[in-house]
């Protein structure tokens, strides 16, 4: 298993312990450094074990962190219905 695979596993493992405790901002600030350690993450996996590993980290990133997803698609629908 390459260094970056570890890495994602370890950001995974923090992303669901951290979720489990509790949050006065339903966890918005935790996830904002999630989404910035992750994004990274998610090159440096691609960039040693290829696109199709790299998109499947992807995946499991986004099913993590779906709601900042969810705020975030309807933001760009929002967008674009009113240009």
């Amino acid at each position: 298993m390459t260094t970056s695979l570890i890495l994602a596993c370890a950001w995974a493992v923090l992303a669901n312990v951290l979720g489990m405790l509790p949050s006065k901002d339903n966890h918005w600030t935790r996830a904002y450094v999630l989404i910035a350690l992750g994004i990274p993450l998610v090159g440096y996996v691609t960039y040693e074990n290829g696109p199709w590993i790299g998109l499947a980290v992807l995946a499991a990133g986004m099913s993590v962190l779906r709601w900042p997803l969810r705020y975030l698609a309807a933001w760009i629908k929002r967008t674009v219905k009113g240009a």
